[in-house]
C-alpha cells in the first residue's frame, strides 16, 4: 500500500475514520472470493491427469471421469483430434461425446455445435463418413429446449445440408419432416421444420418439391401459432426460386396474399418483405392487380394503426419503387414520392418552417423509431433519384436531400454521407446542385459523418469540380468557392480528435487535390500543413500519410521555386533535424520519393542527403537507412551515375568497418549480400527491364513537361506585356539563336531529322504547352497513385568482394565532406535553380558550355533523355 500523506495521518476526525473503515471492508470483500476459489487437495487430485497419456487417451479419460469444464475443453479440441488421428477419434472419442451431450449444459452444447461445423468446413473426413458419424448427433439436439442451443445446432445442420447428397437428404432429413411439421409437434420442432423446408427447396427438382415439400409449406402457413406462420412466410421467397414462376403464381402468391392480411403484425411484415423480394418474378398484371393494392394498404396502415411496419417499409421502399416503376400511373407515382418525402421528415417537429401543433410530440421510443425510419430513407435516396429521374431532382428531391444532410440525428447524416458519391454520379451534369451539402457535411460536427464522406471524396470532388463532364477543366474551383476552407477545417477537426484513423484517411484522400484545385492553392493552404503534421503529430501512420501526400503535392507542383523551397525544407528540417524522429521521417519521405518520382529526381536531390545519415549517432536511423539502401541503389543508372555508385559503396564499406552496434551490423551484412545480388539498369533500355524503364521515362517526361509549362507560361506573360515591335525583335532573336545552335542540337534532340525551321520550333513549343496543360489537369491514373517500387538492376560491383580487400587507409580517406550539400555549377538537370540544393547530376561529363540557368537547363536534359531512348 502507498504511504498516507502527513495530513491524512494526523486527521482522526469521525468522517476520516469512517472512510478508513469502508476501505478496509472493501478489501475484505475483494479477498473473500479468492479464498473460496482455492481448490482442496481432493479437488486438485481429481483434476490431475497422467502426463503419459496421449491425446486420444486423455480425451477419453476427461470425458469419462472429468468435470464439465474439462469435457468442454475436449469438445472444443475435437477438430484438432480429427486432423491428427481421425480414425481413433471417431472410434473412441466421438461415442463418449455423444454420451456426454445428453446431459451436457448450454456451454458444452454450443461448443459442440461449433466444433462439428469446423470439422465440416475443414473437410477432415469425407462427407459420407461425416454424415454417418455426426449427422445423427446434430439431428438429436437440433430441437433442444434452449432456444440458443437449438439455433446453434440448426445453423450447423443448414451448413451440412449444402454438402450432403440428395439420397441422404431425402432419407435422413426430408422424410422425418413429414411428422416433425405436424401440428401435434412442439413449437420449436415446427419452427425448425420451416427453416429446413426453405433450405431443402433448392436441393431437389421441382416435381419433388411440388409433391413432398409444398403440402408441408401450406400446412405451416396455416399454423395456429403466429411465430410459425411468420417463419414459414420468410422462407417463401427461397422456395419460389426453387419451384419456378408458374408454381409461384399458383401456390406461393395466394398464400402471401392471405398472410398479408393476417391478424398478427409480424406475419404481415414478413409477407410484405417477401412480396418485395419476389417482385421480379411477377409480370405486370400480377404487380398492378394484386401486389400494388397490397402495398398501398400497407402504406396507409403504417401511419394510422401499425407504426411497427414503418421501419421495414422505409428500408424496402427504394426496391419497391424500382419494382413497380413501369406500372404506376402519374398519380400513383406522385403518391409514392410524397409518401417517401413524408417519411424523410417523420418525427421532426418543424417542417418547412411551419410547426404542426396538431401532432403531439413523440416520446423517446418513438423518436428512436422515427430516426431509424429517416436513416432508412437516406439509404434509399439514390434509388429515389432513379425513381423521379435525375432531371427532376432539383424540383422534386432537393429539399428532401437538404433535410437529410442537416438532420439532427448523426446516423441519418452518416448514411446520407455514405450515399453522397452515388448521388453525385446519378446527377451527372447537375451535380453542382448539391455542392452546398458537401460543404455542410465536410463541416459536420460528427467525425463519423466526416469519415463516411471521405471514403469516396476524390471521386466526389472530381465529379463536383468538373460538373460530371470531363471536358470542363478550366476554372474548376469557381463552382465550389467554399471547398478549401471546408477541407482545411475537416482535417484540423480530425487532427484535434483521438480518432487518428480518420485523420490518416483524410490525409490519404487529400492526395487527389492536385487534380481538383490549383497548384498555388495547394502550396499556400495544404502543403505546409502536411509538413507541420510530419513535424508535430505523434501518430506514425498519420505522419507517413502526411509525408506521402506532401510528396504527391510536390510531384504536381507547377512552380520551380516552390518545389525547391519544399525540398530544401525537407532536407534541412527533417534530414538534418535535431530529433532522430525527424530523420526517420526523412527516410520515409525518401522511400515515397523513389516511388512517385523519376530516378533522376531522387538522385539529384535526395541521394546524398540520404547517404549522409550513415554518420547518424542513433542506431535506429542507421538501421532504417540500411533497409532503404537497395531501393536507393535501384535509382542509379550506369554509366551516368557511376560516381554515385562509388559513394554508395564507400558508405557500405564504412558501415561494415566502423559500425559498433551489433544489430545494425547484422542488417548491414544482410544488406551487402542483397546489394551484391542486385542488377543495375543501364542508360539504354534493356529488354528484361523494359516496362520499369519505360515507366521511369514517363515520370521523367512528365516532370520535364511541368518545367517547360512553367517556362512557356512565363514567356507568354512577358510577350503579352510587350509592344509589338519588341515582340518582332524577340522573334528575330529567337530565330537567329535557333539557327546558331542548330548544329549542336540536331544529333541529340530529333533523331532522323536534318533541319528545323523557326515555325516548326514555335509549333513544338505550342504543342508542349498543350500537353503540359493537359497533363496538369488529367485525373490521377491508378498507376501513378500506387506506383510499383523499383528494384535494382545490372549491378557491376560485388560488395562482398570489394569489402574483403579494403584497407584502413581507404576508410580514413572517406570523410564527411563528400556528403555535404553543394551546388553544382555544371548542372544539366531540368530541376536546377539558384537555390542551394544537393545536386548529383547524371551528365557531369557533358557540362561544357552550360550555364546555371533553369530555363536553359531543360534543353540539354531533354536532349539527353531522347538520346537515351534512341540508343539500342
Amino acid at each position: 500500500m502507498h504511504p498516507l500523506p502527513l495530513s491524512a495521518e494526523m486527521d482522526f476526525s469521525q468522517n476520516s475514520l469512517f472512510g478508513y473503515i469502508e476501505d478496509l471492508q472493501e478489501l475484505t470483500i475483494i479477498e473473500r472470493p479468492v479464498r473460496r476459489s482455492l481448490k482442496t487437495p481432493e479437488e486438485i487430485e481429481r483434476l490431475t491427469v497422467d502426463e503419459e497419456l496421449n491425446d486420444i487417451e486423455r480425451a477419453v479419460y476427461l470425458l469419462s471421469s472429468g468435470q464439465d469444464v474439462q469435457g468442454t475443453s475436449v469438445v472444443a479440441n475435437l477438430p484438432f483430434l480429427m486432423r491428427q488421428n481421425p480414425a481413433e477419434t471417431l472410434r473412441r472419442v466421438l461415442p463418449k461425446v455423444r454420451e456426454v451431450l445428453h446431459v451436457a449444459g448450454v456451454e458444452m452444447q454450443l461448443t459442440a455445435a461449433a466444433s462439428f461445423l469446423t470439422i465440416l468446413q475443414e473437410e477432415s473426413v469425407p462427407i459420407q463418413t461425416y454424415s454417418h458419424s455426426f449427422l445423427h448427433i446434430i439431428l438429436q439436439h437440433v430441437e433442444h429446449r434452449d432456444a440458443g442451443v437449438s439455433n446453434a445446432w440448426l445453423e450447423t445442420l443448414l451448413s451440412v445440408i449444402e454438402s450432403l447428397p440428395k439420397e441422404t437428404l431425402r432419407h435422413e432429413i426430408l422424410n422425418p419432416l413429414v411428422s416433425k411439421a405436424q401440428l401435434s409437434q412442439t413449437l420449436q420442432s415446427r419452427l425448425v421444420s420451416c427453416k429446413l423446408l426453405g433450405k431443402l427447396s433448392n436441393k431437389f427438382e421441382a416435381h419433388i418439391i411440388k409433391r413432398e415439400i409444398l403440402p408441408l409449406v401450406k400446412s405451416l402457413c396455416q399454423d395456429v401459432e403466429y411465430e410459425v406462420r411468420s417463419c414459414m412466410c420468410r422462407q417463401l421467397d427461397i422456395i419460389a426460386q426453387g419451384i419456378g414462376t408458374e408454381l409461384t403464381k399458383s401456390v406461393v402468391l395466394p398464400e402471401l396474399i392471405e398472410l398479408a392480411r393476417d391478424e398478427s403484425s409480424s406475419v404481415r411484415l414478413a409477407a410484405f418483405e417477401t412480396l418485395v423480394n419476389l417482385l421480379e418474378m411477377f409480370d405486370a398484371d400480377d404487380r398492378s392487380q394484386t401486389i400494388l393494392p397490397l402495398v398501398k394498404s400497407f402504406c396507409e396502415k403504417s401511419f394510422k394503426t401499425d407504426e411497427t411496419i414503418l421501419l421495414s417499409l422505409s428500408l424496402h421502399l427504394g426496391k419497391l419503387c424500382h419494382g413497380l416503376y413501369g406500372i404506376l400511373t402519374p398519380d400513383q407515382h406522385l403518391r409514392f414520392l410524397e409518401f417517401y418525402k413524408k417519411l424523410c421528415t417523420l418525427g421532426l417537429q418543424q417542417e418547412n418552417g411551419h410547426n404542426d401543433n396538431q401532432v403531439p410530440p413523440p416520446n423517446q421510443e418513438q423518436e428512436k423509431r422515427y430516426a431509424s425510419v429517416r436513416k432508412n430513407c437516406a439509404y434509399n435516396f439514390p434509388a429515389m433519384i432513379v425513381f423521379v429521374d435525375p432531371k427532376n431532382f432539383h424540383m422534386e428531391l432537393y429539399p428532401t436531400f437538404f433535410c437529410l444532410c442537416h438532420d439532427p440525428e448523426v446516423p441519418v447524416r452518416h448514411t446520407i454521407a455514405i450515399c453522397f458519391y452515388e448521388v453525385s454520379k446519378l446527377l451527372s451534369s447537375g451535380v453542382y446542385l448539391i455542392y452546398k451539402e458537401l460543404i455542410a457535411l465536410l463541416q459536420d460536427d460528427s467525425l463519423e459523418v466526416l469519415d463516411a464522406l471521405v471514403d469516396h471524396l476524390p471521386e466526389t470532388l472530381e465529379l463536383l469540380t468538373t460538373g460530371g463532364e470531363s471536358s470542363v477543366q478550366e476554372n474548376k474551383l469557381l463552382s465550389v468557392p467554399d471547398l478549401i476552407p471546408a477541407l482545411t477545417a475537416a482535417e484540423q477537426r480530425a487532427a484535434g480528435s483521438l480518432k487518428w484513423r480518420t485523420h490518416e484517411k483524410i490525409l490519404q484522400k487529400y492526395a487527389c487535390l492536385p487534380h481538383i484545385i490549383s497548384s498555388d492553392q495547394i502550396y499556400y493552404r495544404f502543403l505546409h500543413r502536411m509538413f507541420t503534421i510530419m513535424m508535430t503529430n505523434n501518430v506514425l501512420p498519420v505522419q507517413k500519410a502526411a509525408s506521402r501526400t506532401l510528396c504527391i503535392f510536390l510531384r504536381y507542383n507547377r512552380k520551380q521555386d516552390q518545389r525547391h523551397e519544399i525540398i530544401q525544407k525537407l532536407i534541412e528540417q527533417l534530414g538534418q533535424g535535431k530529433s532522430y524522429w525527424y530523420r526517420l521521417r526523412f527516410l520515409d519521405t525518401c522511400e515515397f520519393i523513389i516511388e512517385l518520382f523519376s530516378k533522376s529526381f531522387f538522385c539529384k536531390y535526395f541521394f546524398l542527403p540520404a547517404l549522409e545519415l550513415t554518420h547518424d549517432p542513433v542506431a535506429n536511423v542507421r538501421m532504417k537507412l540500411c533497409y532503404l539502401l537497395p531501393k536507393v541503389k535501384s535509382t542509379l543508372k550506369i554509366p551516368a551515375d557511376k560516381h554515385l555508385l562509388q559513394q554508395l559503396e564507400l558508405c557500405v564499406r564504412k558501415l561494415l568497418c566502423q559500425e559498433k552496434d551489433k544489430d545494425v551490423l547484422a542488417i548491414v551484412k544482410r544488406t551487402v549480400l542483397e546489394l551484391d545480388r542486385m542488377e543495375m539498369s543501364m542508360d539504354a533500355f534493356q529488354k528484361r527491364f523494359y516496362e520499369k524503364d519505360l515507366l521511369d521515362q514517363e515520370k521523367e517526361r512528365e516532370e520535364l513537361l511541368l518545367l517547360e509549362m512553367e517556362q512557356l507560361e512565363k514567356e507568354k506573360q512577358q510577350n503579352e506585356g510587350r509592344p509589338s515591335s519588341d515582340k518582332i525583335f524577340e522573334k528575330k532573336r529567337r530565330d537567329s539563336k535557333t539557327s546558331a545552335v542548330l548544329p549542336k542540337t540536331i544529333p541529340m534532340s530529333v533523331a532522323g531529322s536534318s533541319s528545323c525551321t523557326p515555325s516548326t520550333s514555335k509549333e513544338i513549343k505550342k504543342s508542349k504547352l498543350v500537353r503540359s496543360q493537359s497533363f496538369s489537369s488529367q485525373a490521377l491514373h491508378p498507376k501513378y497513385g500506387n506506383l510499383e517500387k523499383c528494384t535494382g538492376k545490372n549491378s557491376t560491383t560485388g560488395y562482398a568482394a570489394s569489402v574483403s580487400g579494403i584497407g584502413k587507409s581507404s576508410v580514413l580517406s572517406y570523410t564527411d565532406d563528400s556528403f555535404r550539400t553543394r551546388n553544382s555549377s555544371g548542372n544539366t538537370s531540368p530541376y536546377s535553380s539558384n537555390t542551394s540544393l544537393p545536386s548529383t547530376s547524371r551528365n557531369m561529363t557533358n557540362s561544357v558550355d552550360q550555364k546555371n540557368n533553369g530555363t536553359k537547363d531543360t534543353q540539354p536534359r531533354k536532349a539527353t533523355l531522347k538520346s537515351r531512348k534512341s540508343n539500342p
